[in-house]
């Protein structure tokens, strides 16, 4: 998905002719702690963080003489949106800004987006069961993996894998369509794979899904 569909309809932008309680109490309805500053001709500045203004006593100050010293993230409009989660992760911001090839501001992603279309693309609201693969790097074989899932009469709705640092560990998070998970569990075992996880169940898998909400929060230390 291309960053200019996940802007979000009404988040706001502050202007450097405006002071910085203004750009506090757009911060604070939406639930952010940054906020783009643009002109009048969308020409984007930079990301008003909610401590600058404090920091720097901006409360009734306008952002003219300020506005050279910001950060400025950014994303083109076609950028993907992993892009977007790579600057969340390493900026430890609530707002990607997005500008067109022209480099004009046209809108904002927030973080509430993103979760959003983490859970779409994680197929969150679909039914099935979620298990969990441990094996090292070098055995991993997704065509295998593949194999004896639809060899079951199953399809795959998102498999993700997570490595560990100075570890040749590998977890496979793998989520398919059918809540019996049994015969599938019986074939990996049969060609010795790990099975460190799995659940079928409503209740469990909706815990799964809020402790993996709660990690991708964590990674983005928001």
């Amino acid at each position: 998905m291309q960053a200019k569909e996940l802007i979000s309809d009404i988040f706001p932008s502050i202007y450097i002719n405006e002071i910085g309680k203004q750009a506090i109490s757009k911060m604070d309805i939406f639930k952010v702690s940054h906020i783009p500053l643009i002109n009048n001709g969308n020409e984007y500045f930079g990301l008003l963080s909610e401590n600058e203004i404090f920091d720097f006593d901006l409360m009734e100050k306008s952002f003219e003489t300020y506005k050279k010293v910001l950060i400025r993230p950014f994303v083109y409009e076609n950028q993907h949106a992993f892009d977007i989660i790579k600057i969340f992760s390493k900026l430890n911001v609530s707002v990607v800004p997005v500008l067109n090839r022209k480099e004009k501001y046209i809108g904002a992603v927030c973080i509430h987006d993103i979760i959003n279309y983490i859970g779409r693309i994680t197929s969150s609201e679909n039914t099935g069961t979620v298990f969990v693969l441990e094996m090292s790097i070098q055995d991993y074989s997704l065509s295998q993996i593949s194999q004896i899932i639809e060899g079951n009469n199953a399809k795959i709705l998102n498999l993700y894998t997570a490595t560990y640092k100075d570890s040749t560990k590998l977890d496979v998070t793998i989520k398919i369509n059918l809540n019996d998970f049994s015969a599938i569990e019986q074939t990996f075992e049969r060609y010795n794979y790990k099975i460190s996880y799995s659940n079928s169940g409503s209740t469990e898998l909706d815990e799964l899904l809020e402790e993996r909400y709660e990690e991708f929060m964590n990674y983005l230390n928001v």
